[in-house]
């Protein structure tokens, strides 16, 4: 299953801190049709029907089933990007 990194799930608690129903809200991990190629991070209000769920620190996560399948073992990461956005990496988990 996805691991949150400490950070990682900092800044999904911030970016869902100002969302009308932040006890809800996380951000949705999807395919982009039937492949996995390409995933996406958006933010959500609530999982969709066959999301798995995964909450570290109050930090949620929603992947649909490719997204889960593909992120099964790796760790999600934030950081800054170079406008002070933030951006999110997937990583190996540490051994």
């Amino acid at each position: 299953m996805l691991t949150l990194t400490p950070t990682a799930a900092q800044a999904i608690r911030d970016l869902t801190a100002t969302t009308p129903e932040p006890a809800q809200s996380g951000v949705r991990i999807s395919s982009k049709g039937e492949s996995a190629g390409s995933l996406t991070l958006t933010l959500a209000s609530a999982p969709e029907p066959l999301d798995e769920v995964v909450e570290t620190e109050g930090a949620r996560v929603y992947l649909d089933p490719v997204a889960a399948s593909v992120l099964e073992d790796k760790s999600l990461d934030a950081g800054a990007d170079d406008q002070g956005g933030v951006s999110f990496v997937v990583m190996e988990k540490p051994a």
